[in-house]
């Protein structure tokens, strides 16, 4: 397969292309479905005869395709103009069925004729299948398999087409949201740096409330001062959390196969969140506000989420 060698960019594996070609001989019609999957699942969907195409054609769409819920439907039908013979013999078995069938059921109405022609087995291009779909001879067969093939490529290059349209818009819009999770991060890291005065107090409250009325162990006290502070230290969770930011705008920008590798980091971004959130209660006005960005942060990340679900 020749892939058209262009700059990688961010892939949606949501996606729907068609493709024609015409011989002589036969019309050959490919459609491809593709919708989020977490690996590569694919659903093809041929013509009865032509099932050792199927090998060929899961080869093809594996070197071309990472990630998706992928369903590939092939038809093939002879060539307007091409001439056709009928099988009589299998003709004639359809209809002594149909016959059999209007006599039990005591029916009146007559057998489509159009309906039978497109029956399995019944039409076949003269001169290159000379029976049912499938029972041509080899050199027949390989003039197919390749229409087949040169078919189906250019229906991958058009999904592939739109799917680096519709991953354009994704990475549009999970940038758009990392910005707004950058931005509350950083409101967030300036309401904690004002936030230090409270700290204190509550240290200083907490302290007094532990030596009220008796004498205290000073490793104990100790204990209990340094407890507190960390409780109240978020500078490794805002840390870590910035560099998930930075990791992820970094994959967003230089594209390729990344939508797990996003998928781990919303999830690690989640966890920090979570943690901020439960580190910030009872610091008065600035710990409300802490509170209030730490749910716009959760609330962006799961928005991101739902964007990366579709990116390959």
């Amino acid at each position: 397969m020749k892939a058209a060698a262009a700059r990688q960019s961010v892939k949606s594996m949501t996606g729907y292309a068609e493709a024609r070609r015409e011989s002589d001989a036969w019309l050959v019609r490919v459609g491809l479905r593709s919708v989020n999957h977490r690996f590569l699942d694919l659903r093809l969907r041929l013509p009865e005869g032509l099932e050792s195409f199927e090998p060929p054609i899961r080869q093809l769409l594996r070197a071309r395709l990472r990630r998706g819920h992928v369903e590939m439907t092939l038809h093939v039908e002879p060539a307007r103009g091409a001439a056709v013979q009928v099988n009589r013999e299998i003709a004639a078995a359809y209809l002594r069925v149909v016959e059999d069938l209007r006599r039990e059921f005591n029916l009146t109405q007559e057998p489509d004729l159009a309906a039978l022609l497109r029956l399995p087995g019944v039409v076949a291009a003269a001169g290159v299948a000379g029976g049912p779909l499938g029972s041509f001879g080899d050199e027949a067969a390989e003039r197919l398999r390749q229409q087949v093939s040169a078919c189906l490529e250019q229906a991958v290059v058009h999904l592939e087409e739109m799917r680096q349209a519709e991953g354009r818009s994704l990475s549009e819009e999970m940038q758009r949201l990392l910005a707004a999770v950058q931005d509350r991060t950083a409101q967030m890291q300036v309401l904690i740096e004002r936030s230090g005065p409270a700290y204190a107090l509550r240290l200083k409250m907490r302290l007094q409330e532990l030596l009220a009325g008796a004498p205290m162990d000073p490793a104990r006290l100790a204990q209990e001062a340094a407890l507190l502070a960390e409780r109240a230290d978020v500078n490794e969770e805002l840390a870590r959390l910035q560099s998930h930011l930075e990791q992820f705008g970094r994959l967003v920008a230089g594209a390729g196969e990344i939508g797990k590798r996003l998928d781990f980091l919303l999830q690690e971004m989640q966890r920090e969140a979570n943690t901020l959130l439960s580190k910030t209660p009872g610091l008065g006005p600035e710990g409300l506000a802490i509170t209030e960005l730490g749910l716009q942060i959760k609330a962006e990340i799961e928005k991101l989420r739902e964007q990366v679900q579709n990116v390959e």
